[in-house]
């Protein structure tokens, strides 16, 4: 690090996506004075819209794969807006390409009504903004969780993008009191924003202490905490480059003193204490023992912040199982795999579903004990969410195609106690890691179901193999409340799926499919 950045990451490969001229703040994120109740600026529907054409006329030419997502959920959005104009009085100007027209010229527009479709459409929209991770699609997202919320003030979703967004960008305060508006909202906290919360603050606290160790280990950094974070750094390192750490440390540290009270993005933080930190020991010979006090409280901040604190690090004494492990679980007995359908929640078929020896759920699974029977053995879940992972099941099996992500989630997300048997790295990826279906014979990520059925119909040991409501989406979803907002994601290719389970089963009717 070199010098402080601002709040907002830096344009890159050239670019100056904010559009104003000299690369500063885009005119549509209001000033602080104008912000409402918890940091929201007023935002009107319309105002946003317009953002959103303009945006969308800047990806016309983009080859960046993340944009170009994004491009595609900004033409979804002005369609589902085009096509309730189409029902509007008409006074008001319809089509998307009268939306866009407008959006340079006069603000007239649509009446400032949220439906639920336009809702969707804007998340959508938010969540594919905050994956591109540049300056102006950051904006783009935290304008959108404004409008969202100055809507619905109680928005769930508005609440979570909104953390998201400040989350990156390093707004830690902010972050904490969207993320615990969220939760407040909420039941089910398949996302596992509790732990955050408690990472973040925790981080925080640890944060603190390192910076006061260091001012008062370094009692010379007082006289320069007040001056420009980025021009003490810089008068620092090039004080270090000349040879003289001694002189350059008091303005190293008070330059981390002034990052602290301006307030400087968290990753930026990090970044400088981490810096810092590599030219003391390059400066002791490589050696750090004397450095073991900053030392952990840099590694516990950081810690923290990526997983919040584990208060049993065995999770209630789990036992990884192994793909042959699990083998000898599954050997012998009779099992069904159960869709999070609506066929299944309009059914009756729970006493037939709890007659078998082993009941496998997915993901978000909901329990009706009349319609979908009431046991869980094991719970087949994607890393990315925690939903129903606190409740109680014989096995967890916990898919996820990046071993780091996959670890990671499990860091986080696993509740001790919870799970007699837990998956190792061998179950990690059924269809890639175990069948070496590679990309050129299956391209698309396979679901958690697929990944299950897959797994058992390989491992071949089961006298009796059933899927229950097994409609592929056609139904539609039936799950936790919570999930109910998540769409059927496009990632998943339901048909190859569909049929590569016809091609095995042995007998078919409206509600089960037998594969032995």
């Amino acid at each position: 690090m070199t010098k402080a950045r601002n709040r907002w990451p830096r344009p890159r490969d050239g670019e100056n996506p904010t559009g104003a001229p000299d690369g500063r703040v885009s005119s549509h994120v209001p000033p602080a004075g104008n912000k409402g109740i918890n940091g929201i600026n007023p935002t009107g529907l319309d105002e946003c819209l317009r953002a959103c054409a303009v945006h969308s006329g800047k990806l016309v030419a983009t080859l960046d794969r993340r944009r170009t997502e994004l491009a595609e959920k900004l033409r979804q959005l002005l369609a589902t807006q085009a096509m309730a104009q189409a029902t509007a009085p008409a006074s008001a100007a319809s089509g998307a390409t009268a939306l866009i027209r407008r959006a340079t010229k006069a603000p007239a527009g649509p009446a400032d009504e949220l439906s639920g479709e336009l809702l969707d459409a804007l998340l959508a929209v938010g969540s594919k903004a905050l994956e591109c991770g540049y300056d102006d699609e950051l904006r783009l997202a935290l304008l959108i969780s404004d409008t969202v919320l100055t809507r619905r003030r109680n928005s769930r979703a508005g609440w979570r993008l909104r953390a998201r967004t400040l989350e990156a960008v390093g707004d830690e305060p902010a972050t904490v009191e969207a993320y615990a508006r969220y939760l407040a909202l909420t039941d089910d906290d398949g996302f596992g924003v509790a732990p955050r919360i408690a990472g973040m603050r925790e981080g925080g606290r640890r944060q603190d202490e390192l910076l006061r160790l260091l001012e008062r280990e370094c009692p010379g950094a007082a006289a320069y905490r007040a001056g420009p974070a980025t021009d003490v750094w810089a008068e620092g390192l090039a004080l270090h480059a000349r040879g003289s750490l001694e002189q350059a440390e008091p303005r190293l540290v008070g330059a981390l003193l002034a990052m602290e009270r301006e307030n400087s993005p968290v990753q930026d933080i990090q970044a400088a204490v981490s810096q810092y930190l590599d030219l003391r020991i390059e400066a002791n010979g490589g050696r750090a023992a004397e450095l073991r006090e900053l030392v952990t409280l840099y590694a516990e901040q950081r810690r923290n912040r990526m997983r919040g604190p584990v208060a049993d690090p065995t999770f209630g004494g789990v036992d990884w199982i192994s793909l042959g492990e699990f083998r000898n679980q599954i050997a012998g007995r009779s099992i069904c795999l159960i869709a999070n359908s609506q066929r299944v929640g309009r059914s009756s078929l729970g006493a037939e579903i709890d007659a078998y020896d082993l009941v496998v759920r997915f993901n978000s699974y909901k329990i009706d004990a009349a319609a979908t029977g009431s046991r869980t053995d094991i719970h087949a879940t994607i890393h990315k969410h925690g939903f129903n992972w606190d409740q109680p099941v014989m096995t967890r099996l916990v898919f996820g195609g990046v071993s780091g992500d996959w670890k990671h989630s499990l860091r986080n997300r696993l509740v001790p106690g919870a799970q007699r048997y837990l998956g190792d790295e061998s179950l990690r990826w059924p269809l890639r890691n175990i069948g070496k279906v590679g990309t050129d014979v299956w391209s698309s990520i396979p679901t958690s179901g697929f990944n299950m059925l897959w797994l058992l119909d390989f491992l071949d040991v089961s006298p009796t193999l059933d899927l229950i409501g097994f409609d592929f989406y056609e139904s539609g979803a039936y799950r936790l409340q919570e999930a109910m907002r998540m769409p059927i994601t496009s990632v998943h290719e339901y048909t190859s799926e569909k049929a590569w389970v016809m091609e095995r089963a042995q007998s078919v009717s409206d509600m089960r499919i037998s594969l032995r």
